[in-house]
């Protein structure tokens, strides 16, 4: 997996506002390769969508522009591409689902129209050979019924079912790299193991590198390869699945690990971290964590640390960590 679909460097994407420059994603560099699946986890409020957004140039401007770094796909850097290349790239080459499928359907139109406008765009196919093709997707993400659930629209499908059209739709050009904002968080857990084995199916047949943004750590430990974790705008740790669930570095990480629920033990409380996500450009010197970790030291609140090896191919910004 040494094949760069996707290479993020440095990015920063700053939101102006009546309060100033709000840095929301603050130097940002996360690489995905073809096959791989990375995700990103983190608290709401860390960057991870807007990370997700600057990708596909859909972060709303204004208030919102990418004000440094680069985003290579394929080598070609899209912070630089204009409108029409990116309008090429987008639901072709790089595919994206959302975390709430119903302000991604359009309620006025039937889900074979929205699927069919991406493979007529994109392809040049016929209405007749479109409608083909989505209904094929259609039963390629275990939807029954396809031939009539095609000529429904949105409100008549249940979220699980939509959040399949979303796939499908997504999955119907066969890109490259797929974007996966939070799809199973309104999810029922049955569900959301079958849209998981999907995503799984796709990425195992086709070969599509998947980035996965999710806040669930079981998630990540049955899909992903590799993990960054983010927070306040960067990331703070990197690594396979497997060292960062088994040997976390950064006192983050192991907070988030810490809350999870576990089957052997029992406890009264479950642990949380302390305080919350503080708000981007609020905090200007030290350790972005340092007000919430109890490790905390003078260093941490007076100087920035770098994200550094601290393993084979694991990364963390902690100054314990040295």
């Amino acid at each position: 997996m040494s094949d760069p679909v996707l290479q993020i460097e440095n990015l920063q994407t700053h939101f102006f506002t009546d309060r100033g420059q709000i840095p929301a994603v603050d130097g940002v560099t996360i690489t995905v390769n073809k096959g791989e699946v990375v995700g990103i986890v983190g608290e709401s409020g860390c960057g991870k969508s807007v990370t997700s957004l600057s990708v596909m140039k859909l972060v709303p401007n204004p208030p919102g522009k990418i004000v440094g770094g680069t985003i290579k796909f394929k080598g070609e850097d899209l912070v630089t591409a204009n409108e029409k290349r990116m309008r090429d790239i987008r639901g072709n080459e790089i595919a994206m689902i959302f975390q709430e499928p119903m302000t991604s359907l359009n309620p006025v139109f039937t889900i074979g129209n929205q699927i069919g406008e991406a493979i007529r765009l994109h392809t040049k196919a016929s209405k007749k050979q479109s409608r083909d093709r989505a209904i094929d997707m259609l039963k390629k993400v275990g939807i029954p019924r396809a031939e009539a659930i095609v000529d429904e629209y949105p409100h008549q499908l249940s979220g699980g079912m939509r959040q399949r059209v979303m796939i499908a739709m997504a999955m119907a050009c066969n890109p490259e790299l797929l974007i996966a904002d939070e799809p199973t968080t309104a999810l029922d857990v049955t569900i959301q193991a079958q849209i998981l084995d999907l995503m799984r199916q796709l990425n195992r047949e086709a070969q599509t590198a998947i980035l996965l943004i999710t806040h669930d750590l079981g998630v990540v430990a049955e899909m992903c390869h590799r993990v960054v974790v983010m927070y306040a705008g960067n990331v703070i740790e990197e690594g396979d699945v497997r060292t960062i669930l088994k040997k976390p570095k950064h006192p983050y990480t192991k907070g988030l690990l810490n809350s999870l629920p576990k089957l052997e033990e029992s406890q009264e409380r479950l642990y949380s971290i302390p305080g919350n996500v503080p708000i981007p450009g609020s905090l200007t010197v030290g350790c972005r964590f340092a007000p919430r970790c109890d490790q905390a030291t003078d260093l941490c609140r007076s100087e920035m640390p770098q994200l550094k090896a601290v393993g084979d191919n694991h990364f963390s910004r902690c100054w314990l960590s040295e």
